[in-house]
């Protein structure tokens, strides 16, 4: 059986990356389709800032989070002082640092989805009146749902093994941003504490599975309904 220590660690960090998954679904979707259904200038620099977190340490990218959130940058002291949002050693800073990084993976998995879609469906579409807004939701979006689907899971997993820009962005706190990685090192430095950390470790891999197989199982639902509406 879980102590409590570890059923905080597995709650905070399905809330944590939850939230994550929440505020970059809309802005991965709409970047990947920008980038798969268009050409313009700047196109190459712009996907590459987008998975730069992919080759950057971890650490790197919670350092530049702090230095660009923190309460004595610009960005930071304006948000405390006009919204009183503080992001830096909260919760809410731990789902931005997973959220940032887990959002290459977004972005890949639904641009690649949405480049398989065919664009003469769009066109034909576009022949018979229907304008751009309505062709993305009714059919270029529905035809990447198991893309999305993939996307989305892959971040959730990403943002719930987050470790280097959690701990340096939000650091290690009880019952505030001590998530499943964290536990996990705070366990490991505490001696006689071996058991605790291999029921963590093991709790991690099955939830990571049952995310994995999740994805899986609604990726291959969605493309047989897709399938028996196309024929």
């Amino acid at each position: 059986m879980l102590t409590d220590l570890e059923w905080e660690a597995l709650t905070l960090s399905l809330r944590i990356s939850s939230v994550a998954v929440a505020a970059i679904l809309i802005p991965g979707i709409c970047i990947a389709w920008v980038l798969a259904r268009h050409e313009f200038r700047g196109k190459a620099m712009l996907d590459g800032l987008i998975h730069l977190p992919l080759v950057l340490p971890p650490v790197v990218v919670g350092y530049l989070l702090l230095v660009g959130l923190g309460r004595r940058s610009p960005l930071g002291s304006w948000l405390k002082d006009t919204f009183d949002i503080s992001l830096p050693f909260t919760w809410q800073g731990a789902a931005l640092a997973g959220g940032v990084m887990a959002f290459p993976l977004l972005v890949r998995a639904v641009r690649l989805s949405l480049e398989a879609v065919d664009p003469r469906l769009e066109a034909a579409a576009h022949t018979l009146g229907a304008g751009h807004l309505r062709v993305f939701l009714t059919i270029t979006l529905p035809l990447a749902v198991p893309g999305i689907l993939t996307g989305g899971v892959l971040a959730f997993a990403r943002s719930l093994s987050e470790f280097g820009a959690t701990i340096t962005f939000a650091a290690n706190i009880p019952d505030e941003t001590r998530t499943l990685p964290l536990a996990l090192y705070t366990l490991i430095q505490m001696p006689g504490r071996e058991d605790a950390a291999a029921r963590l470790c093991v709790v991690s891999i099955v939830v990571a599975m049952i995310s994995l197989m999740a994805s899986e199982w609604l990726a291959r639902r969605t493309r047989k309904r897709l399938g028996g509406r196309d024929a």
